[in-house]
């Protein structure tokens, strides 16, 4: 059974930045493709940013130009560049996976969350 651990939260004024790390363990195959999700006190849960194991990416409008995605195979692990933050990036961010030996047989994984707070 796999396990997704992420890492890298924690409270920045607004302009700062954070990255945030989401690493795979306890399979024996490989992250697929993966995402960053958010889910703000009160509201559902959103994308942030996806990647596709063929290195696709798609981006919220809300992060486009702020945030990068990005994956190291080697490492199993995927990360987000947070940059420019805002009070309105305040969530828990989840990492989510698609782990198998290919991207026709994966099991999907969601981590535990990470907490973001900027403060204004």
């Amino acid at each position: 059974q796999a396990q997704l651990a992420e890492s890298g939260g924690g409270l920045v004024q607004a302009g700062g930045s954070l990255t945030l790390s989401c690493v795979a363990s306890g399979s024996p195959f490989s992250i697929q493709s993966m995402g960053w999700y958010k889910q703000a006190p009160g509201k559902q849960r959103e994308l942030v940013a996806t990647i596709t194991n063929r290195g696709s990416i798609n981006y919220a409008d809300s992060a486009r130009g702020r945030f990068t995605i990005a994956r190291d195979n080697n490492k199993n692990a995927g990360y987000l560049q947070m940059n420019s933050l805002k009070p309105e990036d305040t969530a828990v961010y989840y990492c989510n996976a698609d782990i198998g030996p290919n991207a026709d047989y994966v099991l999907h994984y969601w981590g535990q969350g990470t907490q973001v707070t900027v403060s204004s």
